[in-house]
């Protein structure tokens, strides 16, 4: 028999309540997509992230980053899905203060 203890890292949580049951940092309404997007294809280093986030630590951020590449095809499913959503309200005028004059 094994004497391995998985220690959990509690960082990341979901609520159906928050951010439709989105992974999100725990404390906080941020999701993992978001740090993801904005360290990945934003370009943000660490510093950074810490300073658009001043409530994340580096131990959020990188568990955010490590449960990201865990689940990364349904995590990309996600902003995937958020920018078709995005796309098809921008197409719709849906969302703008002023309806589009020109169309």
């Amino acid at each position: 028999m094994s004497k391995v203890t998985v220690l959990p890292i509690d960082a990341i949580v979901s609520d159906p309540a928050i951010r439709s049951g989105r992974p999100i940092i725990a404390g906080t309404t941020l999701r993992v997509q978001d740090v993801a997007v904005a360290y990945l294809s934003k370009g943000y280093t660490l510093e950074e992230l810490l300073r658009q986030y001043p409530r994340l630590t580096l131990t959020k951020i990188h568990a955010a980053l490590a449960y990201y590449y865990a689940h990364q095809s349904e995590i990309d499913a996600q902003i995937e899905a958020d920018i078709q959503f995005f796309e098809e309200a921008k197409e719709q005028g849906i969302g703008q203060r002023h309806p589009p004059v020109l169309r």
